[in-house]
């Protein structure tokens, strides 16, 4: 399977996640600011970082569904920087599933552009090294907003989300290949 295909199959687990949530919960979502998604994210992979180290799970959610959520949110995160409107809480199912379309389309396209260039470096990557990287990417959000949002020279916030899912999509498909 190529590279495209699984992407879309890494992908389209997470989406049919996120779309059966958004039927049990509606966009409850739609409450967090972006220092809360960015939270979010950080537990999900600081929680996989303590499995890596320790070897030790004690609770259900196993490394890849916490990487499910951390896409997620990610996707989450961009949502909440292109809706300002904060008195629109409840998004349609529609809506909502258009949206997750639009932006995974940008992540993807990303990661085919990367790809090209980096020649798929990705696929000789520990995933300890994702989870760090995506770590890193929190670090950096966290200060963009204490910034005010602003960066002189760097990728903005949705950068940073966009580098995010693909890191989650990336663990996903080496967990299928069997690579840890």
């Amino acid at each position: 399977m190529s590279t495209n295909q699984q992407y879309d199959q890494a992908v389209k687990d997470c989406k049919i996640t996120f779309l059966q949530k958004t039927k049990d919960y509606g966009t409850s979502w739609r409450v967090y600011r972006t220092i809360s998604v960015a939270d979010q994210i950080y537990i999900k992979a600081k929680r996989i970082r303590t499995i890596q180290q320790t070897g030790v799970q004690k609770i259900e959610d196993d490394i890849r569904s916490e990487l499910k959520g951390i896409l997620n949110y990610g996707i989450i995160g961009l949502i909440q920087l292109d809706i300002k409107d904060e008195e629109q809480e409840e998004l349609s199912y529609e809506i909502v599933e258009q949206l997750y379309n639009e932006k995974i389309a940008i992540a993807k396209q990303l990661m085919l552009d990367k790809n090209h260039d980096y020649g798929e470096a990705w696929r000789e990557m520990s995933q300890e090294s994702f989870i760090d990287l995506t770590l890193a990417k929190i670090l950096r959000i966290k200060q963009i907003l204490l910034n005010s949002g602003k960066t002189l020279v760097s990728e903005g916030i949705d950068a940073n989300f966009y580098d995010i899912i693909n890191y989650a999509a990336f663990g996903l498909i080496l967990i299928e290949e069997k690579i840890h």
